[in-house]
């Protein structure tokens, strides 16, 4: 018809590619060739299930859940020999058919009309299925992920679990690389942060005062409904296909080390967020400020060395070395480790203990080879048995010279301390099975022997032609070739 306007009939028949006597039978009509196809009514094949559909349409109305999977299983049983797995996608098509029906209501996603500086959303996302390798070994591992809906400016922290430290820790690193807090946060009703009470769930105490010390509002989802924190659902997967990507990019999934991964990670971040300042210039006027301090902010207490190279902290005894007797230290107590302070200058690092005591035998054991007779009644004596087959040796050495099983245990410890506490394990154990006694001697005689055997290296002798050629190339001008 277009073609009519500009054409005689034959040339506009043929410029839309068919006969002028057909273009002739859609004028005369005033059809277009959609509206003149008849109606198909017959069946191109006979329905396998024609004599048993009022049953099935009965079923299926009866219990709309059922899937075809399970009318055809029930089907075989009560007929046997007329139905079979071939049928399976049929019968799918005519319950597919009787859903439109009869079929139960579905759940409505309402489309949410996204406002800048309404609240942040945080969860967690495991990313196990990526096959990470941090130092030659699989890491199972999840993410917490924390971003703003209408910007999508996003944080990460690597975590080991679902847990109110990694919520809080996830919470506030991102804040402070944020700059501000948003009025509301959402979660959804994770246990680190919601109890069970009656017949719903209720933020728990600890969240709510965490939130309070940066004035924000916690909000969660309904219980069971994933979908309405459905914002970073949405990011968790889209930052996963990203981490893919550049995966393959890299060529490699292992990473030397969780802090080289942790870089890599945080680089990609990065690079999305770098994308989204117009947004998130626009939502951080929004941003609430943040508290003088953060909520973890570590602890600080002053300490003193004790002549017995040990400080004591909150309760437990530490050991720090010996050359701090006598200095006032600054400890900075955090949740999982303490830093200490000499000045403005960290010296020292260690894990946190909730009970017991921390003595390291690398701080105390050359002090008491000099002074074996100490170690009998040494108050933190159980602290210098690194593994349960030094407290084997201890135990052969007394039994086989009591009088200097001590000092012959302690030259074995400073031994793991000078040469490593692997290489001590394996002599031992060597030793043991073979019911020899452990002494000094005999186990560096071992240790220096396995150090030996790992630094052998084999260097081939260079052919000396590779140079003869390599020089008669320098004098002919040609490029130097690559040589094996």
């Amino acid at each position: 018809m277009k073609n009519l306007n500009r054409y005689p009939q034959n040339l506009a028949a043929a410029k839309s590619g068919m006969s002028a006597r057909t273009a002739g039978k859609y004028m005369n009509l005033g059809k277009l060739p959609s509206e003149i196809k008849p109606e198909r009514k017959h069946r191109t094949r006979q329905n396998p299930f024609m004599a048993h559909m009022p049953e099935i349409e009965s079923i299926y109305k009866e219990a709309p859940e059922l899937e075809a999977k399970t009318i055809l299983g029930f089907l075989m049983e009560r007929y046997p020999g007329i139905y079979g797995e071939q049928h399976l996608r049929t019968l799918q098509r005519r319950i597919r058919c009787l859903s439109v029906e009869y079929g139960k209501g579905k759940n409505i996603i309402f489309p949410q009309h996204i406002k800048p500086g309404r609240q942040s959303q945080s969860d967690w996302t495991h990313m196990s299925d990526l096959e990470i390798e941090v130092a030659g070994t699989r890491f199972e591992h999840l993410l917490f992920h924390f971003m703003l809906p209408y910007s999508l400016w996003e944080s990460i922290m690597v975590c080991q679990s679902e847990s109110f430290d990694t919520l809080t820790q996830g919470y506030e690193k991102a804040v402070w690389q944020l700059g501000g807090v948003m009025a509301e946060h959402r979660t959804d009703n994770l246990s680190a942060a919601t109890q069970q009470l009656g017949q719903g769930r209720q933020f728990t105490e600890r969240w709510q005062e965490f939130l309070k010390h940066y004035h924000v509002q916690p909000s969660r989802n309904n219980p069971g409904q994933s979908h309405e924190n459905g914002s970073v659902e949405k990011s968790h997967d889209l930052f996963k296909g990203a981490v893919q990507q550049y995966l393959l990019l890299r060529g490699s999934r292992s990473f030397d080390s969780l802090s080289t991964y942790q870089c890599f990670l945080e680089e990609i971040v990065r690079k999305r967020n770098e994308k989204r300042q117009t947004r998130f210039l626009e939502e951080s006027s929004f941003l609430k400020p943040l508290p003088d301090n953060k909520y973890h902010a570590p602890l600080v207490l002053p300490v003193r060395v004790r002549p017995s190279s040990t400080i004591h902290i909150l309760g437990i005894p530490y050991s720090v070395p010996s050359r701090l007797i006598n200095l006032e230290l600054k400890a900075l107590i955090y949740a999982n480790h303490i830093d200490l302070y000499y000045g403005q200058k960290r010296i020292d690092s260690f894990p946190r203990q909730t009970e017991g005591v921390s003595i390291n035998y690398h701080h105390i054991v050359d002090h008491l080879v000099r002074k074996p007779g100490a170690f009998a009644h040494y108050v933190y004596g159980e602290s210098m048995f690194p593994h349960p087959l030094f407290r084997q040796a201890y135990d052969a050495l007394k039994k086989a010279a009591p009088e200097k099983g001590d000092k012959l245990y302690l030259k074995i410890l400073q031994l793991a301390k000078l040469n490593g506490e692997q290489a001590v394990i394996a002599a031992l154990e060597l030793l043991l099975e073979e019911n020899e006694l452990p002494v000094p001697d005999r186990i560096k005689e071992l240790v220096d022997a396995s150090f030996q055997k790992s630094l052998e290296v084999y260097i081939h002798n260079p052919c000396l032609t590779d140079y003869d050629q390599l020089h008669h190339f320098q004098l002919q001008g040609e490029p130097q070739a690559c040589l094996a």
